[in-house]
């Protein structure tokens, strides 16, 4: 019944710019951390930058300086600016996203379906 939709993947050219954007909808009370992993081919799932509510955010050493996440909590949104992006930054990406459905629950973790983004030339 909760949803994460990820939209803005694509190709671009090395050097350039790509947004992504995540939108959960469903039953929601309240949604605590958002975060953005990458999934590379032949690699792990990694942790590429998160967000609490008061929008304290982290980003991995890989991304420091070129990435940047943002959340709207009052649209349940969480977007990942990316710039400078290298070939290496070629992955699926994949949004997540601590949801408490009802007052009271628990957090869980909801995922994204993923979004492909592909940089090279």
């Amino acid at each position: 019944q909760v949803q994460l939709l990820e939209s803005g993947g694509g190709w671009v050219k090395p050097g350039g710019s790509l947004r992504l954007s995540c939108a959960a909808s469903g039953r929601i009370n309240r949604i605590n951390d958002m975060a953005w992993y990458r999934q590379a081919p032949g690699k792990q799932r990694e942790l590429v930058a998160r967000i609490d509510r008061a929008h304290f955010s982290y980003n991995s050493d890989s991304v420091k300086g070129r990435f940047f996440i943002f959340r709207d909590n009052n649209k349940n949104t969480v977007d990942l600016q990316m710039n400078r992006l290298k070939p290496e930054d070629t992955a699926v990406y994949y949004c997540k996203a601590d949801i408490e459905e009802m007052a009271g629950w628990q957090g869980r973790d909801y995922w994204g379906q993923g979004t492909q983004v592909t940089v090279s030339s």
